[in-house]
């Protein structure tokens, strides 16, 4: 018996994927089958249009904005050439400027950039963890 077959709690499913319901609905919301997604074998394809739909296009805790500076800044440093064409223009289709996609461009190479410096100067990171702690009191102290 397989892993996990027969375990109580474990759902066991055998229902047909409808490769052309699913393109139908990614048309829907993208305009075309993008060839990436038509590529996929008809098994992976809903969950992951799913996935895309919901993390990429949906509304979620992160205004979707925001979610893709983030994506914008996390790309500039996987040097993904698609991914950081693709953040760059949701970003601009959900209302980011030039400056703000700018600005996450340089709060990914600052933030990079301290990353390189203190795990290569090796800072204790217990000692590192107290003084972020004391510096979010200082600081709160400060709005007060």
């Amino acid at each position: 018996m397989a892993h996990g077959a027969g375990e109580k709690g474990v759902v066991m499913t055998t229902a047909t994927v409808n490769r052309g319901d699913i393109e139908a609905d990614i048309k829907e919301t993208l305009g075309l089958v993008p060839h990436f997604l038509a590529r996929m074998p008809t098994e992976m394809l809903a969950p992951e249009w799913e996935i895309f739909k919901k993390m990429e296009l949906g509304e979620t805790l992160i205004p979707n904005k925001y979610k893709e500076l983030i994506g914008i800044g996390l790309h500039t440093e996987t040097k993904c050439h698609y991914c950081l064409l693709f953040h760059t223009e949701a970003a601009k289709l959900f209302g980011a400027t030039d400056e703000e996609i700018q600005e996450a461009v340089h709060y990914a190479k600052t933030s990079l950039g301290w990353s390189a410096y203190i795990n290569g100067m090796r800072e204790d990171y217990d000692a590192f963890a107290a003084e972020v702690e004391q510096i979010k009191e200082h600081v709160r102290g400060k709005e007060a």
